[in-house]
């Protein structure tokens, strides 16, 4: 029977996911399964839509700091579903926050600082497998990569271009602070804009060095500035 204070940390690993709450909500009802009776309150929820390969995780760092702020143990639906998340697992080591994962109770702070490392290792393991198998593919005369004829539907089309636009939308927040910062210097037409972002030397959104007028208008109009 669960007791004290709680916030929830819920994560999925696409847009769609996120919009459609599909696992999201399946992670709910294991938290409340879990704290089903008791004395018990959940002080804030944090849901992060993100891949499990990538490090950044500003959602999890807000859940870290609310239950610093609050005294609060993280509760998590699934430690399974989270264990080859070396990141994950070693922030949840690191933050100093106590925790309880639904599906494993039992688990502890060493519990997670072996599984971080097991992920760490499983993760190099399996990319040192897909090298050498791409290796072998090309040595023995397979074509790699390319066009082999096959024609998109219009799903993934639509989840590509999905997923161009959340990369966009992403990319164009980082860049609003030091647009605006800019702009409060002087530079306000697109021109001079332009050639400030390229003499920081801060890639366009497509990797480029040097940016021009209307990559700057197309990421002013996305931030609606």
């Amino acid at each position: 029977m669960a007791h004290g204070t709680f916030v929830a940390y819920y994560r999925v690993s696409t847009a769609k996911q996120g919009a459609s709450g599909l696992g999201i909500e399946a992670q709910r009802d294991a938290v409340a399964r879990y704290l089903n009776g008791g004395d018990w309150s959940i002080v804030a929820e944090f849901t992060e839509v993100e891949s499990g390969k990538k490090s950044d995780r500003p959602e999890l760092a807000k859940a870290f700091a609310a239950c610093r702020l609050y005294g609060a143990k993280l509760v998590i639906a699934k430690l399974d579903r989270l264990s080859r998340d070396a990141h994950f697992l070693l922030g949840l080591e690191k933050a100093g926050v106590e925790f309880v994962a639904a599906d494993m109770p039992g688990a502890n702070r060493l519990t997670v600082g072996i599984m971080a490392v097991v992920a760490q290792e499983e993760r190099r393991m399996i990319s040192e497998r897909t090298k050498a198998a791409l290796a072998a593919a090309k040595a023995n005369g397979k074509r790699l990569g390319g066009n082999r004829g096959s024609v998109l539907s219009a799903k993934a089309q639509e989840a590509g271009r999905l997923a161009q636009s959340n990369r966009s939308a992403a990319r164009a927040a980082d860049l609003a602070p030091v647009i605006a910062e800019l702009k409060a210097a002087g530079f306000t037409s697109l021109g001079a804009l332009a050639r400030a972002l390229t003499e920081r030397g801060i890639p366009t959104s497509r990797g480029g060095e040097t940016w021009s007028p209307m990559q700057v208008s197309r990421v002013m109009q996305r931030l609606g500035m």
